[in-house]
């Protein structure tokens, strides 16, 4: 089975390395860019067909290790 974690800053938390993106992208004349905010995403191959207890092990990787709650948001997505 895989899976897709999308980690991403929470609303409100300054991103420094978007900005810095942002800044690039226009840079090199891409306008129309208004913002970037950027993230990490984790490709996962788990020796699971239990949808459920797959989601369950994948959000405690979050919680443990992948993402700083404090202030990262995480979308879990079993892509089968």
């Amino acid at each position: 089975m895989k899976a897709r974690i999308t980690v991403t800053l929470k609303n409100g938390v300054l991103d420094p390395q978007g900005k810095a993106i942002e800044g690039a992208l226009k840079s090199f004349g891409l306008e129309g860019i208004d913002s970037v905010r950027q993230g990490k995403v984790f490709d996962i191959e788990l020796d699971s067909n239990d949808p459920a207890k797959a989601e369950e092990l994948l959000k405690s990787a979050c919680e443990k290790l992948l993402a700083n709650t404090v202030i990262e948001n995480y979308r879990v997505e079993i892509l089968g």
